[in-house]
């Protein structure tokens, strides 16, 4: 059966930001380490991740000062936001100024952490992550790494789009995230190409903004 999801992003999708929000969660127990096969790189994560949830009722909780004081020290390098904003905004990314895509690139980070404090939140003690072997070779600059999420009624089936970065431990950065057939940051351009042609890049940040404002206040 296939599932459908609504189109209005900004609206409350738990389901999709548990996955993005896990997506993001699995790089937070990156030692620094030799580059290695993505493969066994996202199910090393994964696993370090669930582990880490369990023992930590704040991140369990999702508290956000925690999560972003987290993303501060040891995420920040191993995804690529800058790439996953881009890619959301569209081909309007050209025509923005070095301080549009900047503030576009601080708020995008800040609405997928609040993404990622509710994902923690649904995290079940019985919950585990089981990565399929790379189909592709681990010399492509880029792979897709295919991974299964077990614990709830049915397997939920996750994507992760890496590209090799050879100037980091892992040598892979994260730059989207696919549930069931929906890619995270495809679902995202859809509303901000309809936030950008009713009001410009600038009206697309003031939307951001207030977004990540509202929500801090829940």
């Amino acid at each position: 059966m296939r599932t459908s999801f609504p189109s209005d992003v900004f609206s409350c999708q738990p389901l999709l930001n548990l996955i993005g929000g896990l997506g993001l969660a699995l790089m937070l127990q990156l030692p620094a380490l030799a580059q290695e096969a993505p493969d066994v790189f996202m199910q090393r994560l994964s696993s370090d991740m669930l582990d880490t949830v369990r023992k930590d009722p704040a991140l369990k909780a999702g508290d956000l000062q925690k999560i972003a004081a987290l993303v501060d020290t040891r995420l920040v390098e191993h995804i690529n936001f800058k790439r996953m904003t881009a890619s959301a905004v569209g081909p309007a990314w050209r025509q923005a100024t070095p301080e549009q895509q900047k503030r576009l690139v601080e708020e995008f980070k800040v609405l997928l952490m609040r993404s990622y404090s509710g994902a923690l939140s649904q995290v079940k003690d019985n919950y585990t992550v089981v990565v399929k072997p790379l189909r592709t070779p681990a010399t492509e600059a880029e792979v897709v790494i295919r991974s299964e999420l077990r614990g709830g009624n049915e397997p939920l089936a996750i994507d992760y789009r890496l590209e090799k970065t050879p100037d980091t431990a892992s040598g892979w950065r994260i730059y989207n995230f696919n549930l069931l057939g929906v890619w995270l940051v495809d679902n995202y351009r859809t509303q901000f190409s309809q936030e950008i042609n009713a009001k410009g890049i600038d009206g697309l940040i003031a939307t951001l903004t207030e977004r990540n404002k509202a929500n801090n206040r829940k």
